[in-house]
């Protein structure tokens, strides 16, 4: 009987797996992708909302060939009549979809929905916990960038605590050997973040001229009840401007998997900074998202 693969987080794939989706990724960047997904009916399931994920599954699935629905919570019995997740993923199994994307405010949501679902489900977001696809993407770029990231060092700036595409940004890093600082106050980042070949530093202009990248994170005020400094304290100590830039090394990229908010985690000059990589994070997130799909679905190649 075959095995359904799913994406929950990072630990679902081993080093050979992850060196293939990037292989693959830049084949379906290079060359119009073959319809690998045809005849595949692959569901969206968005109970958040999202612009660059959302977008960027739809567009590898349709470019894969796949039969492709897109469900609301407000179109879920789940969410409206008291169905269960459990009847809701046999349903959708029923029906015929063999992909479920699910993004949900719910650390585990995901793995619940694979538990029950006769088919491949992909984890495009679940609560603070993990975001899979955007850590590969993220980890992609820098491999673009740098190649081999063993020895690297890459910093991660701000609401770490709150963020799961940190959460699996970092398990990403760690299993290609970089080294990975974490940079923010305690209320974002508690020093229990800090284990093998991770380090906490609360001194982001004492870190800046010794990383090869830094990724900047939105400040999650959605996941917090009160607010544990002032928007100024944050300004002061972490966001990422002219001036901080001017102690950043010269091959040095800055990154943000969005959306970033102009004035607190960086200012315009970042925008206009040589090694800015916003627009090539997004653009990978489709080959990236046409990647895991295709593995799922049809293994390696």
């Amino acid at each position: 009987m075959r095995i359904r693969r799913s994406l929950i987080d990072l630990d679902d794939l081993n080093a050979d797996e992850l060196t293939y989706i990037f292989d693959r990724t830049a084949a379906f960047e290079k060359a119009k992708p073959e319809r690998t997904l045809a005849g595949i009916a692959c569901a969206n399931m968005f109970f958040e909302q999202s612009t660059r994920t959302f977008a960027s599954f739809n567009l590898a699935e349709l470019r894969l060939g796949a039969d492709v629905v897109n469900l609301s919570p407000k179109d879920l019995s789940l969410a409206t009549k008291g169905e269960t997740l459990e009847d809701t993923a046999i349903t959708l199994g029923a029906m015929g979809f063999s992909v479920l994307v699910v993004r949900h405010p719910e650390a585990g949501f995901p793995q619940r929905v694979a538990m029950a679902f006769d088919g491949h489900v992909v984890n495009a977001g679940d609560g603070p916990h993990a975001h899979p696809t955007q850590a590969l993407l993220d980890v992609y770029t820098l491999i673009e960038e740098f190649g081999d990231l063993a020895g690297r060092t890459v910093a991660i700036v701000g609401d770490v605590l709150h963020s799961r595409v940190a959460h699996s940004t970092i398990r990403g890093l760690h299993r290609l050997k970089a080294d990975v600082v974490l940079v923010g106050p305690e209320s974002f980042l508690p020093a229990s973040y800090s284990t093998g070949g991770v380090t906490v530093e609360r001194d982001f202009d004492a870190v800046l001229p010794r990383v090869d990248a830094v990724i900047l994170l939105r400040i999650q005020r959605e996941r917090f009840e009160h607010m544990p400094l002032t928007d100024d304290e944050y300004v002061a100590s972490y966001r990422l401007d002219a001036k901080r830039l001017k102690n950043v090394r010269e091959h040095a990229v800055v990154m943000h998997p969005g959306p970033y908010n102009r004035g607190m985690e960086l200012d315009d000059s970042v925008l206009e900074f040589a090694g800015w990589r916003y627009a090539k994070q997004v653009r990978h997130g489709v080959g990236i998202r046409m990647a895991v799909l295709d593995f799922l679905v049809n293994g390696r190649s």
